[in-house]
């Protein structure tokens, strides 16, 4: 593993986040054992999100290990219902008091709010999450899925109120350009050409990128191609099909399989180690069934790509 620091904590950070989707309660030793496996491999960043509904399992994980201050903890708050965007003072401090009593924990080291309102002025927001901090139950806070005009916008009024800042922001990002919504509305991309110029602001700041979905919701899994999207198209999950199935994306993945057989990788491995050249500060967020997975992910740390490959994929030439 590898391992950053970060102006805004002064925990050591692996340059890799687990993801804890679907790690519920139920099955709570596997889950806890898998946990185990992930802290002793450099896993020291753990994702999660009230709507997850993992933040259970994390908390009786950590408790019974007595691990709370090995661990960087990102949880999510403000994710929408299907009434409302919830990105409101009462509901993200609804949110975060119920993250803090699943977790088992007096403080979130990042705190993010899973989507935006551009109706709502980010002062509210910017104030609130300040609150929080003074109070010490959040030391950072950021954006999933918030434009870098919003993020650029919150912090502009920060500087000039002398407040706390967006400290990271979790949009998604990998080879895959986004084509559609995977999910609800609201959910932003930094991938492909188009979103080139938010790309910029990343480069140009450096704050930290935790970067979701960056194999495309399985599509650079391994498991995939382009004639099954042709011919079994029901295969393949819907969040990766309505978001990720495209011509573009089917041949950076044909690509990515091209360049795993030279570097004698996976394409998983490929997907990831683009991911890392990207120029970003970026923390890939990555799933894992199990410990061989996670390591997997840890060996792509490995794989150098140069920058005629890291074109070749992206279409460039």
């Amino acid at each position: 593993m590898e391992f950053s620091t970060e102006s805004f904590t002064d925990k050591k950070l692996s340059c890799l986040v687990i993801g804890t989707l679907g790690r519920t309660i139920d099955g709570l030793e596997d889950h806890c054992r898998f946990f185990d496996d992930a802290l002793e491999l450099g896993y020291t960043c753990i994702d999660t999100a009230l709507a997850y509904n993992s933040e259970q399992t994390i908390g009786e994980w950590m408790k019974s290990r007595n691990n709370r201050e090995q661990v960087y903890l990102i949880t999510k708050g403000a994710h929408p219902s299907r009434f409302r965007t919830r990105v409101t003072p009462f509901d993200i401090e609804a949110d975060l008091h119920d993250s803090l009593a699943y977790l088992q924990t007096d403080y979130v080291d990042l705190y993010l709010l899973h989507r935006d309102d551009e109706s709502k002025p980010v002062s509210l927001i910017v104030d609130l999450l300040n609150r929080f901090c003074d109070e010490g139950k959040i030391r950072a806070f950021g954006g999933s899925n918030w434009t870098a005009a919003r993020i650029a916008e919150a912090n502009a009024y920060a500087k000039a109120n002398g407040l706390r800042g967006f400290a990271a922001s979790s949009p998604n990002f990998s080879l895959a350009e986004q084509i559609a919504e995977p999910w609800a509305p609201g959910c932003v991309t930094i991938s492909g050409p188009q979103e080139k110029e938010q790309r910029k602001f990343y480069a140009e700041t450096q704050m930290p990128v935790f970067a979701y979905s960056g194999l495309a919701r399985g599509l650079f899994s391994g498991r995939m191609s382009r004639e099954q999207f042709i011919n079994r198209p029901e295969e393949i999950n819907e969040p990766c099909r309505i978001g990720y199935c495209c011509d573009n994306n089917f041949t950076r993945l044909e690509r990515a399989e091209e360049l795993a057989k030279k570097h004698g990788a996976s394409v998983p491995q490929i997907a990831l180690a683009f991911t890392m050249s990207s120029g970003l500060n970026v923390y890939p967020i990555v799933g894992a069934m199990n410990r061989q997975e996670m390591q997997n992910n840890v060996d792509a740390l490995q794989v150098k790509l140069t920058q005629d490959e890291l074109d070749y994929l992206d279409l460039i030439q």
